[in-house]
């Protein structure tokens, strides 16, 4: 009869699937300290041949799989181990706590919160080479928005008017001052069936 994953124990570190978990359940069955220490380092082999090190530091890549080895065991594991391995009392507090931002008016929604907080930014930067680059960047990212909701073009007015309004008057850009990159609206992709 098949067994449905759903009805399966929940995996701690899914992306190593559930055959890892089992030889992990398996290792720590063995009484034998020498013999769990040699299971697990035969699976800290599986588990680097399912995910090798890529351009990071091969030691640092191995304290990662020893780490993941011990949180998927329920930190039950008793091997000995080439390094000093992560301790459950580092899951013991959650994470700190964000606060959301808070709901309320919002002029302009389509650029969104992040570029309204650059905006004050900029705004109570010094006058200067800084200020001028931020808000190059800034009006720069504007424009790439608005031509995504408007596809006929934009003109550079038209974001220094919002980014004025934005900022109440602090920062009054000009097109001759300033030229912005210029943008196109890809084409919508076409829903034809390509013919062979």
């Amino acid at each position: 009869m098949l067994t449905y994953t759903n009805r399966l124990p929940r995996l701690t570190l899914p992306e190593y699937g559930r055959n890892i978990q089992k030889m992990i359940d398996h290792c720590l069955t063995i009484e034998d300290r020498n013999e769990r220490t040699l299971c697990a380092n035969t699976i800290i082999g599986a588990m680097s041949t399912l995910f090798p090190a890529q351009g990071e530091d091969r030691e640092e890549h191995r304290r990662k799989l020893w780490d993941h080895l011990f949180i998927m065991s329920g930190f039950k594991l008793d091997v000995d181990v080439p390094f000093n391995h992560v301790q459950s009392d580092v899951f013991a507090e959650g994470p700190d706590h964000i606060e959301a931002a808070k709901p309320g008016y919002m002029p302009m929604r389509r650029y969104g919160a992040t570029i309204v907080r650059m905006i004050d930014v900029a705004s109570g930067m010094e006058p200067g080479e800084a200020r001028d680059e931020l808000v190059f960047m800034i009006a720069d990212h504007m424009k790439k928005i608005v031509v995504a909701f408007c596809r006929e073009g934009v003109d550079d007015q038209r974001v220094f008017d919002d980014l004025r309004m934005l900022s109440h008057g602090a920062i009054n850009m000009r097109p001759e001052q300033m030229r912005l990159h210029e943008f196109r609206a890809l084409p919508a992709p076409s829903k034809k069936k390509k013919k062979k």
